[in-house]
């Protein structure tokens, strides 16, 4: 590497030999290119590697130098040099130089019979060296090399090339017979299975077999091994694998031709996940492979040497029938001793903004230094801001898969061979718990519902606590999906009765749990008499797999075991607060469970215990964040309560009956009683308690009930002592999963928890903890993994200072992208975007005490009105899903009046500095940042745990900011968070307060959906806070313009220069439509929009027109530039706003001479594939994405003949726009 620079010295080297009379056949050593050549293969046979790497356009400049120097002077024959790239390169290069030593030389520039570049040098006098050069500029952007179709007769391999077509591509076709060329290739040869197959499947085998068995090695003799060397020494150079390649695809009846030409190969901006990751510096080199002739398809490329296809790395030369042919450099010399010098490099010269690698290191140092300034002036100024989040990710190798596009959870019939939502969210929580929570607790418990979803959702929960004390010392005990144990109720049994004895509970009231035998008897009987229960025919997949399951394990099975629990606070004089057990009275012999796919926990038929007063159940409320919590007890005292104590202290109390519990210090100080609810009792000894003044429990605190949970309840009373809550467990699917129990107090859950791993070590078992969750305490930190449709969710724990916001956010990418997780998702048309789950900001303090927004509502104020009067924020971080019935709209979005309502109250909220009480904000605000439907959840800025009154996780402090899309890189996440604490550092001192609000109109769906305009408001925003202190760079977001508005493709025609972009679209949600069990509304996604951007253009001659209609173009205030907007259908789904309009497709765009009369030249966008393909799976990768995405646009294709321009038709609502679905304007 070359100090300074990134100029990579790539291949260089220095022989000498003699000449007499002989060819100089160069024969260069090239590149193991099997490393990479950032290319995949997207064939059934082969999925590629999991990589992520740059899916725009880099420039390259490529320097060729051989050079001869002669001991003396000597005569040069003619020499021929095939050194610039072929015609029917596809890699664009946009410059080429070829620069010759000595200077007096004649050159003629020639096509050879194939068509190559062919410069032909002529030396009139004798020369001491000879020196070639050669610069060139290519532009890296991306080839599918499966791009293709094929016609039927050559859809499979073997077959046959037609009559004509033979003739043409003979001099491709010539081999020697295969025993002349030897033995092992005869060999070779008859192993290749002939059995008819897809002919790329047969490629790419061929090709990967090949690069199997020959090892690739640098060879500086000239010539080429033939095929029996080749396959003798199972070994050779670049030439000698292709020339193999070649002659064994004649044998099989195929055109196949030798190539030589450069090889570039990048490093790639992200390591691969399996196999090589390429290249560790930019490397160029001359290289050699093989191009087979397919109908339909043409010459594609074969590198047998990386077992690749050729992609736009792959620049030929020369190809043709023989090598001889293709050599870079031929001619001769007079006798002489010769040395020869060869250096290749290349270097980037200009680079596309890309999500891979948004950011230069110098860009990022600033950024760092930004963020840290930043945190001080919140620092100083008192702020505590925290700042969480929610990141989404989808499947690296399952982005066919329904949980990783419309559903939340696994479907019952999924391919298993690819790992489950579940497993991937897994992986990922251990990766992180080992980060964070080394020894903390994992717990897998139960997530969202909503209606029509049968279940509710899981929840991957990881707890620690905060003081740094152990919650779980030995993480090797908690089991995976995938563990592989084999428990069975016998030792789930066994189990819950030894954590039964560590909590000092007698196993007397330990039940087994059983299937509801009658009622699936009965359901039995529903069934039609001519099915059987194992395939009931029954529509519900879920009850259908249900009634086979329990008929097949038997009525008899026991399904798990359950230990009634319950932690009794209130200690009679001279005990201790301990652990209760007890009967349960049910109406049914057995303990039957609620039929269900749930945990046993969640089924356990707890209607029919006896009944309590409302006054007596014992309801388990959440304790309200804004009190004190004393400190939790060391992690080593609550594993010595545990053990049981001796002499009086371990006596039996309890029930008249004799059953009774082992009492035991609960290590329960005076601040423990006091946080679950109870104080202790004058004259009363140890941990004994009574309630809180006002309790509904003071009255029971004499009453024999309490010490005696055994007693049956007489008719009609009311059974407060029964214990109505039980500590699980069930062996499911060879695993051992135990159901936590809700408790009053976290003390009482480290209890159980402690319990569990000692007896999960004394078991040797790993464990799974699920049911109910910790107590919401601030003395936890915590973070949990969730499924929605499409994705899964990371909810991560928040970060108080820039430096833990970009630690805890690199790291979740980082540990996603090792657990096979991905932040890229693609349309089938290719284009980027994102995961489609979101990234939701959660913006507040420490505690609800310490939020900003509650302590200075005036903050919130600010943002919204910010928000508000710039469109590019909402517009430029959100997702393809916007719109007025999008799940996160603006407040003005198709509701005028709201902005009227917003201003009024904000005249409502008290000055900056003013004493504010907590609710006032949410009373303010609640209804009006709300969706169509009234949703306060669905807004762009949530305050739903702001302060809601409803309940206790609704008075966090917090908000949710929810349009800001999950961007493909953690730096641009990062990039957007620094935006935002300059925002708020800068409204924290200077409030954001206009006195009236933007009216913005359609101008939001209209001008601010086209990316020059939104680029335009949000240089506005960047200007402001610079003006303010804050030097944050434009250039900063230009990897988020690039990703949100791909560039389509340009064109260049008599000095106008014409751009096509991506453009923005609503969404909308359509009416109700009837299905199966309730109705569905469905989105319309079929309307797309692009940006026409034009500079150069002289209004009064110039029209541009889109299939034939002119195109309002508006003024951007530059000289020659304008900017408009075209909506198109771009596909006609059966539900959708106007079904009866058509596709637009393709779209024509024509620069039009009003002054002659004709198109000046065009471009044409093809909505679907120019070859009229349906994808039927998304892109695996952005290379496939980009691939699909560039082959719609094409710089050819205007319309011919005379054309009348038609001046452009206004609309008045949407001025900036040619909406083709309307007539007219």
């Amino acid at each position: 590497m070359v100090p300074g620079t990134n100029l990579v010295r790539v291949r260089a080297g220095v022989v000498r030999q003699s000449a007499k009379n002989r060819p100089l056949l160069l024969a260069m050593p090239c590149a193991a290119v099997g490393l990479s050549v950032a290319r995949i293969l997207l064939s059934s046979l082969y999925r590629p590697p999991a990589r992520r790497e740059g899916s725009v356009s880099i420039h390259v400049k490529l320097n060729h130098v051989t050079h001869y120097r002669y001991d003396r002077p000597v005569a040069l024959s003619p020499q021929l040099v095939r050194l610039r790239p072929a015609p029917h390169s596809r890699t664009p290069i946009h410059a080429y130089s070829l620069k010759v030593e000595p200077g007096t030389h004649f050159i003629n520039w020639q096509q050879d019979p194939q068509s190559n570049y062919l410069a032909r040098l002529v030396f009139p006098e004798k020369t001491t060296e000879l020196r070639i050069e050669v610069d060139l500029v290519a532009e890296m952007s991306v080839i599918n090399p499966f791009d293709f179709f094929l016609e039927p007769e050559a859809e499979k391999i073997p077959f046959a090339y037609d009559e004509g077509l033979g003739v043409e591509l003979a001099p491709y076709r010539l081999h020697a017979p295969a025993d002349a060329l030897g033995p092992r290739f005869d060999d070779y040869l008859a192993a290749i299975p002939r059995t008819p197959r897809a002919s790329v499947d047969f490629l790419v085998a061929l090709n990967q077999r090949l690069q199997q068995d020959i090892r690739y090695l640098v060879r500086l003799e000239p010539g080429v091994q033939t095929p029996e060397e080749t396959l003798t020494l199972a070994s050779g150079s670049c030439r000698d694998s292709a020339w193999l390649l070649v002659q064994l695809l004649r044998h099989l009846g195929l055109a196949a031709r030798f190539v030589s030409g450069y090889l570039i190969q990048l490093t790639p901006d992200v390591k691969s996940l399996d196999g090589p990751s390429g290249t560790e510096v930019d490397f160029t080199d001359l290289h050699a492979w093989c191009e087979v002739y397919l109908p339909g398809a043409g010459w594609v490329g074969l590198d047998p040497t990386s077992g690749l296809f050729a992609g736009e790395g792959h620049i030929p030369v020369a190809c043709t029938p023989e090598p001889s042919s293709a050599a870079p450099i031929t001619g001769f010399t007079d006798e002489c001793e010769c040395e020869f010098e060869h250096h290749m490099r290349v270097e980037r010269v200009w680079e596309a903004p890309r999500v891979t690698k948004p950011y230069t290191d110098e860009q990022w140092a600033a950024i760092e230094v930004l963020g840290q300034r930043i945190d001080g002036d919140l620092n100083v100024n008192d702020v505590r801001l925290t700042q969480g989040g929610e990141p989404t990710f989808v499947s690296l190798d399952d982005r066919d898969g329904a949980a990783w596009n419309s559903d939340a959870l696994d479907p019952q019939q999924r391919d298993t061979s690819k790992p489950s939502k579940r497993t991937l969210a897994e992986n990922l929580m251990f990766r992180l718990k080992d980060h964070y929570a080394p020894h903390g607790l994992l717990h897998f418990g139960q997530g969202k519902w909503y209606p029509g979803e049968q279940l509710p959702r899981w929840s991957l929960n990881c707890y620690w606590r905060r003081d740094g004390e152990p919650i779980w010392r030995k993480p090797e005990l908690f089991a995976r999906e995938l563990s592989g144990t084999a428990v069975d109720e016998a030792v789930a049994a066994r189990f819950l009765a030894r954590v039964g004895e560590r909590l000092g509970v007698d196993t007397q009231w330990m039940m087994a749990a059983f299937e509801d035998a009658w009622y699936y008897l009965w359901r039995e009987r529903r069934l039609p008499a001519n099915v059987d229960p194992h395939d009931a025919r029954v529509d519900d997949p879920l009850e259908r797999a249900r009634l086979a399951k329990v008929f097949d394990q038997g009525l008899k099975q026991v399904i798990g075991h359950v230990l009634p629990i319950v932690r009794q606070h209130i200690g009679i004089a001279g005990r201790s607060p301990r652990w209760q057990s007890g009967p349960w009275f049910l109406r049914a012999e057995r303990l039957y469970l609620v039929p269900g796919d749930s945990p046993i926990g969640y089924r356990l038929p707890l209607d029919s215990q006896p009944w309590a007063a409302k006054g007596d159940y014992p309801w388990v409320h959440a304790a309200d964040p804004n009190q004190a919590f004393p400190v939790l007890p060391a992690h080593a005292e609550l594993r010595q309560q545990l053990r049981p104590s001796g002499g009086a202290a371990s006596a039996t109390i309890g029930a008249d009956s004799g059953l009774g519990f082992t009492a035991h210090g609960g290590g329960w100080t005076p601040g423990r009683v006091e946080h679950a609810g109870f104080h202790e009792a004058e004259g009363a000894h140890g941990g004994a308690a009574m309630p809180l003044p006002g309790a509904a429990e003071a009255e029971l605190a004499t009453r024999d009930e309490r010490i005696d949970p055994a007693r049956r309840p007489n008719p009609h009373e009311s059974a407060a002592w029964i214990t109505r809550s039980a500590l699980c467990a069930e062996p499911r699917g060879g695993l051992l999963y135990l159901f936590m129990p809700p408790t009053v107090a976290l003390e009482d859950y480290l209890e159980i928890v402690t319990a569990i791993e000692d007896t999960a070590a004394e078991f040797e078992l790993p464990v799974v903890l699920e049911g109910y969750e910790p107590p919401a305490d601030p003395r936890l930190a915590n973070f949990r993994i969730t499924p929605d449709p499409g994705v899964i969710e990371v909810n991560i724990h928040p970060a108080a200072s820039w430096d833990e916001l970009v630690e805890r956010t690199s790291t979740l990418y980082e540990e996603a992208h090792q657990s096979r997780l991905s932040t890229e998702k693609f349309m089938l048309d290719g284009r980027h975007t994102g995961t489609g789950g979101g990234n939701h900001f959660v913006l507040g303090g420490a505690t609800p005490a310490d939020s900003p927004f509650l302590r200075r509502p005036d903050l919130l104020r600010s943002l919204v009105s910010y928000w508000h009067n710039h469109p590019s924020l909402s517009y430029l971080f959100s997702g393809l899903f916007i719109g007025p019935t999008s799940q996160a709209p603006r407040v003005d979005e198709a509701r005028h009046d709201s902005v009227h309502e917003l201003e009024v109250a904000f005249q409502q909220f008290p000055a900056p500095g003013a004493a504010v009480p907590p609710w006032l904000i949410d009373r303010l605000l609640r209804n009006l940042l709300i969706d169509a439907s009234g949703n306060t959840h669905r807004a762009e800025f949530c305050i739903d745990k702001l302060y809601s009154p409803d309940t206790a996780t609704g008075r966090l402090g917090l908000l949710e900011l929810r349009a800001f899309e999950m961007p493909p890189h953690a730096r641009m996440s990062l990039a957007q968070q620094l935006l935002l604490r300059a925002l708020i550092a800068r409204f924290w001192q200077q409030p954001y307060a206009p006195d009236r609000l933007r009216r913005w109109g359609t101008e939001l769906h209209d001008r601010f959906l086209l990316p020059h305009w939104v680029a335009e408001d949000f240089r506005d925003v960047v200007t402001e806070l610079r003006e303010f202190g804050y030097p944050i760079e434009f250039d900063w977001f230009a990897p988020h313009f690039e990703f949100r508005f791909p560039k389509y493709g340009e064109f260049a025609a008599r000095g106008v220069h014409v751009e096509l972009r991506m453009a923005l679209e609503p969404w909308h949600v359509m009416g109700e439509e009837g299905a199966p069990g309730g109705t569905v509304r469905y989105v319309d996604s079929s309307v797309e929009r692009v940006q026409v951007k034009v500079s150069g253009l002289n209004d009064d001659r110039h029209v541009l027109t889109c299939n034939g209609r002119a195109v309002p173009l508006q003024p951007t205030g530059v000289v020659g530039e304008f900017v408009a907007g075209v909506r198109y259908r771009a596909w006609q789904p059966p539900s959708c706003l106007h079904p009866t309009i058509g596709v637009h497709a393709p779209l024509v765009f024509d620069l039009v001479d009003g002054w002659m009369r004709r198109s000046m030249g065009g471009c044409v966008y093809h909505v679907a594939h120019p070859g009229g393909r349906n994808h039927e799976t998304y892109p695996v990768n952005p290379y496939e994405a980009e691939g699909r995405r560039l082959a719609r646009f094409t710089t050819t294709g205007h319309t011919p003949g005379a054309i009348e321009p038609v001046p452009a038709q206004s609309n008045a609502d949407f001025p900036f726009t040619l909406d083709l679905r309307r007539r007219g304007g």
